[in-house]
C-alpha cells in the first residue's frame, strides 16, 4: 500500500515543468500550500525506509520550490494558493495551510541526513516560518484563520499545529528555547481551553479549498466534526510534555521566562 502511494506522488501526479507538485484545479497549474503536506512526509519516511537519497531529494525539492512562488519574506507567511498564469497573486495567509507546511518541513527535518546538501535550506525555511508565525500570535494565545487579519476568527487546529512545531523545534534544537518555549506554551493553553469535558476540540475550521476573496476565508465554519483539529491537538499535548521534561520555567514579573 505504501509503496502505491509514493509511486503515486513520485511519478502519477500533475507537476509544473520543474518538478514542482500541482493541481489543475481551480486554475490550470495551482500550487496548494496544502500539498506540502500532502507529500514530503511520505517522501521523507520512504528516504528513511529505502536509504534512497531520490525520495529526500524530491522533498527537499518541494519545500524549496513551493516557497520560491509562496512564501512572503517580508511578512514571513505563505499565501495559501498560487497559480501560474496569474500576474498578480491574491495573498490570503490561511492559518491551517501555513501550519501544514511547518508541519511538513518538522517531519522533514525529523527524518533528514544532517550531511543531505538540502538540509540547511530546509530548516532556515523552517526558521523563517516560524519567525513570522510568533509575531502573529494573540494574546489569547490562539492564531487567526487568516493570520494578518485579526478580524477573522480565532482557529483551533492550526493554532495546535504550531504548538507542536514550536516545541518539537525547541525539544530538537532547530528553535531558541528562549524564544519560542514560552510562545508554545501559550499556545498550548489556548488549545487546551477548547478541548470540550466529552473530549471534541472545538474551534477547527472544516476542510477548506483555495480561494481568490477573504469572505471564503472568513465565513469558513468550524464544527466539531472536523477532523483536522483531533490529530494536532494530540500531537501537541505530547510534545509539550516532552518539552516541559526538558527545561525548567519560572515566572518573571508576571511573565513565563525559560529558567535555564
Amino acid at each position: 500500500m505504501a509503496d502505491n502511494y509514493i509511486a503515486y506522488i513520485s511519478s502519477k501526479e500533475f507537476r509544473l515543468p520543474d518538478g514542482t507538485l500541482a493541481r489543475n484545479r481551480p486554475q490550470r497549474n495551482t500550487l496548494w500550500l496544502d500539498d506540502l503536506y500532502m507529500s514530503v512526509p511520505a517522501l521523507a519516511q520512504m528516504g528513511k525506509l529505502t536509504g534512497n537519497t531520490r525520495y529526500f531529494d524530491d522533498a527537499v525539492k518541494q519545500v524549496l520550490q513551493f516557497s520560491a512562488r509562496m512564501f512572503n519574506k517580508e511578512k514571513g507567511l505563505y499565501m495559501h494558493g498560487w497559480v501560474q498564469g496569474m500576474d498578480v497573486h491574491p495573498q490570503f495567509n490561511w492559518a491551517r495551510a501555513n501550519g501544514w507546511a511547518l508541519l511538513a518541513m518538522a517531519e522533514l527535518l525529523d527524518v533528514l541526513p544532517d550531511a543531505h546538501p538540502g538540509r540547511k535550506a530546509v530548516l532556515t525555511q523552517f526558521q523563517a516560518l516560524a519567525k513570522g508565525l510568533a509575531a502573529y500570535q494573540s494574546g489569547h494565545g490562539l492564531w487567526h484563520q487568516l493570520l494578518d487579519r485579526n478580524d477573522s476568527y480565532l482557529e483551533t487546529s492550526a493554532t495546535a499545529i504550531y504548538t507542536y512545531c514550536f516545541a518539537r523545534g525547541v525539544n530538537r534544537g532547530w528553535l531558541n528555547a528562549m524564544a519560542y518555549a514560552p510562545a508554545a506554551l501559550l499556545a498550548w493553553n489556548a488549545v487546551a481551553s477548547k478541548v470540550s469535558a466529552g473530549g471534541q476540540v472545538e474551534g477547527t475550521c472544516v476542510g477548506t479549498g483555495m480561494a481568490f476573496d477573504p469572505a471564503f476565508y472568513y465565513y469558513r465554519p468550524v464544527n466539531v466534526y472536523a477532523a483536522h483539529g483531533y490529530g494536532p491537538v494530540l500531537l501537541a499535548g505530547a510534545e509539550v510534555i516532552n518539552l516541559l521534561k526538558r527545561h525548567t520555567f519560572g515566572i518573571n514579573d508576571s511573565s513565563l521566562q525559560l529558567s535555564e
